[in-house]
């Protein structure tokens, strides 16, 4: 592939003066120094995600907080997320990726060091807050950087790498949380869970100051504080209510917002049209070119997949088969390995396979998904841990071959000045198909239980819910064709 078509055109992208040549041998240590960095921040984020789950009866009994404070503990994390990512990856193109990075780091680590110290569940819900905007600062720079920082086949075991974290941080978040909670260190309880934010923010900090190369559009034109607002107004109208709607049994206001949040979106759509010649938020010729616009259709089906299915697969366990919270974890812990497994295949292929890699992912989790759909019918209330074991690994083992190739592939021809709001909008993507996930589970799972706790409708619920997931599945799957066939280093 050629360097334009990469969007390597000089005039577009700046770096550090004295980062090493591509040819230097120091290169290769700086390069894997920045790799590590980045895919540190990216574990921050994921790990503050899910590392409150466990910890979330400690907090409710040392700070009194009631049963909408907990939600809040992690709406209020999810949503400025959702809200600003879009904004600061274009933010990050227009004054410099690492800069971004480094100022949400900063804010996150004092976020961080506030939930810490926080007295009651006011402060802990503000500090919160504040952890999701840093965290939409800091995020959309680490797939940009990627793309603008590795090429050929680093960039694809970059980007592989990259699905390991994914993998690794689905686990490791709720164990983490468990383990910190329950060893009470000393005597902070939960705190640590937080705290221990802190030195990792810092080292983030001090290595990415020093070996992360800064990028930017070397024009760097006002930003487009209309779009950023109608963008914001949007996503808290839509995403707000599938996050918040299944829990209220849907009334009519969520309906209304989703309504104006539809209306807001087109709004913003005519603005940018308008705005094109003159630095948009989203550039909108990124939707040109099919590689992005399905990649992006892709990972929104990869959300929505895992939205519904994750969800109502806990339930399936707990209720559907009466499996301790314990033994939930350690089903999620067999498909986490199977999803490293998956990564790890990812990126030593180093995008040799291109689009093959990721559609094999979803033809092995299709299959793995029947075979446990059938399992579960033939096996229902006798089906225990290491029954279920060989496809719910099969099933991670797809997923982790689906992430890193999926955003590698999606971003490959993205040029270099948007890369930042080409990685806001894919982060986006993710999140939203989250948040439509969830909010599927009340039509898939909820009206076939009836609200019942009993096993029987859990397990057929559940069973339903493998149908719809399968779907989906092939729907991601047909959406890869959108993808290139042939590797960037085999395509010469």
């Amino acid at each position: 592939m050629s360097s334009s078509a990469l969007g390597n055109e000089p005039q577009h992208t700046t770096s550090s003066p004295d980062d090493p040549a591509p040819h230097h041998p120091k290169m290769a240590l700086a390069a894997r120094i920045a790799l590590l960095v980045l895919l540190g921040a990216e574990l921050l984020n994921l790990l503050d995600q899910s590392v409150v789950l466990t910890a979330l009866p400690a907090i409710q009994e040392s700070t009194g907080a009631g049963p909408a404070a907990i939600q809040w503990l992690t709406t209020g994390y999810s949503l400025p997320v959702a809200i600003g990512l879009i904004t600061g990856g274009r933010l990050g193109d227009l004054y410099g990726r690492r800069r971004l990075l480094l100022i949400g780091t900063v804010v996150f680590t004092a976020a961080s060091l506030l939930c810490g110290l926080a007295a009651g569940p006011g402060m802990l819900i503000g500090a919160r807050l504040l952890q999701g905007v840093a965290v939409a600062l800091m995020i959309p720079q680490v797939l940009a950087t990627l793309h603008v920082t590795f090429e050929g086949q680093s960039r694809s075991k970059a980007f592989g790498l990259y699905g390991a974290v994914l993998s690794i941080a689905n686990v490791l978040g709720p164990v983490m949380g468990g383990l910190l909670t329950e060893a009470d260190l000393f005597g902070l309880s939960w705190r640590p869970i937080f705290l221990v934010n802190v030195p990792v923010g810092l080292a983030v900090f001090l290595l990415g100051r020093k070996f992360i190369p800064e990028s930017t559009a070397r024009k760097a034109d006002r930003p487009d504080l209309t779009g950023m607002a109608l963008s914001a107004l949007a996503i808290v109208l839509i995403v707000f209510p599938l996050s918040e709607g299944h829990l209220h049994h849907w009334p009519l206001w969520c309906f209304a917002m989703l309504a104006a949040g539809l209306l807001v979106l087109g709004v913003f759509l005519r603005h940018q049209q308008r705005k094109q010649d003159n630095a948009p938020l989203v550039p909108l010729s990124l939707f040109r070119g099919r590689q992005f616009s399905g990649g992006m259709a892709a990972q929104l089906m990869h959300g929505l997949l895992c939205g519904l299915f994750f969800m109502t697969w806990t339930l399936y366990l707990q209720r559907g088969l009466g499996m301790s919270p314990f033994l939930a974890a350690l089903a999620f812990v067999l498909l986490s390995v199977g999803e490293l497994g998956g990564a790890t295949v990812a990126a030593k292929s180093a995008g040799r396979f291109a689009r093959r890699l990721p559609q094999a992912g979803a033809l092995v989790t299709i299959a793995a998904m029947a075979s446990y759909g059938l399992q579960i019918h033939a096996g229902q209330a006798e089906l225990n841990l290491l029954g279920m074991t060989a496809p719910v690994i099969l099933i991670g083992f797809g997923l982790g071959m689906v992430g890193g190739p999926l955003a590698d592939l999606s971003l490959a021809k993205v040029p270099h000045e948007n890369a930042g709001a080409a990685s806001g909008l894919f982060n986006t993507a993710i999140h939203l198909g989250i948040a439509l996930g969830t909010a599927l589970t009340a039509l898939v799972f909820f009206t076939t239980t009836g609200g019942s706790p009993d096993a029987g409708p859990n397990r057929d619920a559940f069973i339903t819910v493998l149908w719809w997931v399968g779907s989906l599945l092939a729907l991601m799957w047909a959406l890869m064709f959108c993808l290139p066939k042939q590797a960037d280093n085999q395509a010469h």
